[in-house]
């Protein structure tokens, strides 16, 4: 065969090439130690000396034809593979897109959240502190000494005699109240998990959240808790609500009160009806002397309440445990109040 029939031949064949393989098949017919070309050369021993460099320029010209072509060739099989990849691929954008099934905002964390933006927007400071706390800070520091009957209101969760999972955030003020080192002002809200040994059921749960504020400072008084109070409430639950004190007892407050809310008829004095929102109350000249505070020079006022039970009426929720089984039935509900 001569050099130009074995061009001829590598032409109609590359044509019918489909693929990668067949394409290094037909270099190694062509090219290889056992290929055409090279047998072809084999026969060079026999020519005359002055035909050997005629023939072997002739070899390697059809030698680097096919290697060219069969890169170029390579090159246009992967071009059109990537080609027919991406028209199977392509995205139709005029189509109506997938509906995703988007949850909500937990209305518990929506209402932790407004709480912290209503009193950060008065100049408050948020404060954290360890869930796992000391009996120091959860009870002594708020004049809660050892053997306290009032430590029977707070059925704990104890892991050691002197470490308890904390049954209230108050802890993280007594915290902040030392870290000042006896110098005002603190302006706080300790928003947080708490513990206690309860039965879990509609309206208990072992576990739940506190948002505890604190206010120190020169010349804090009463009406200065009952403004902060009332402008909490209305905030949350419109400007049509009331607030009612009634006297109470905690053992880091004096006074003390609870805290109700109007909750229907408000338009009707004498028939107005309250519902328990909160507790409250001065802060206790002994809680600030532990602090390191001279109660005859400073004063403040303390009050806590549960995100849990003002959801559960803002939002008509009748089941605290709807709050903790991320249900996304549950959480489609408040959808339309995403922070997207």
């Amino acid at each position: 065969m001569n050099l130009e029939n074995i061009k001829k031949e590598y032409e109609n064949l590359v044509k019918e090439i489909q693929d990668e393989k067949s394409l290094y098949d037909l270099r190694v017919k062509f090219l290889g130690k056992k290929g055409v070309l090279t047998e072809i050369m084999k026969g060079a021993k026999d020519l005359l000396p002055e035909e050997r460099p005629v023939f072997g320029k002739a070899i390697n010209e059809i030698k680097e034809f096919i290697n060219n072509h069969l890169e170029e060739t390579k090159q246009k099989l992967i071009d059109s593979a990537i080609n027919a990849k991406l028209a199977s691929e392509e995205i139709d954008v005029t189509l109506p897109a997938k509906k995703e099934n988007l949850g909500g905002i937990n209305p518990l964390n929506k209402v932790i959240e407004e709480i912290e933006e209503l009193f950060i927007s008065m100049g408050y400071s948020v404060a954290e502190g360890p869930e796992v706390e000391t009996d120091k800070f959860n009870f002594e520091m708020l004049n809660l000494p050892k053997n306290h009957p009032a430590r029977d209101m707070q059925d704990s969760f104890y892991i050691t005699n002197e470490l308890l999972m904390r049954t209230q955030t108050s802890p993280v003020q007594a915290r902040e109240m030392l870290k000042a080192e006896g110098r005002g002002p603190i302006k706080i809200i300790c928003p947080g998990k708490v513990y206690r040994r309860d039965n879990d059921d509609a309206t208990h749960s072992h576990q739940f959240t506190q948002i505890e504020g604190l206010v120190v400072d020169k010349n804090i008084t009463f009406s200065d808790l009952k403004g902060t109070l009332e402008y909490l409430i209305k905030s949350l639950f419109g400007e049509n609500k009331k607030i009612r004190l009634r006297p109470s007892f905690f053992p880091f407050t004096e006074p003390s009160v609870e805290v109700d809310i109007s909750w229907g008829n408000e338009d009707d004095e004498e028939n107005i009806k309250w519902l328990e929102i909160l507790g409250a109350g001065m802060v206790h000249p002994n809680v600030l002397k532990m602090a390191g505070f001279n109660p005859e020079e400073y004063s403040g006022f303390a009050f806590g309440m549960g995100p849990e039970r003002i959801a559960m009426l803002k939002y008509g929720i009748s089941d605290i445990r709807s709050f903790y089984t991320n249900d996304i039935r549950f959480l489609e509900q408040f959808s339309s109040d995403r922070n997207d």
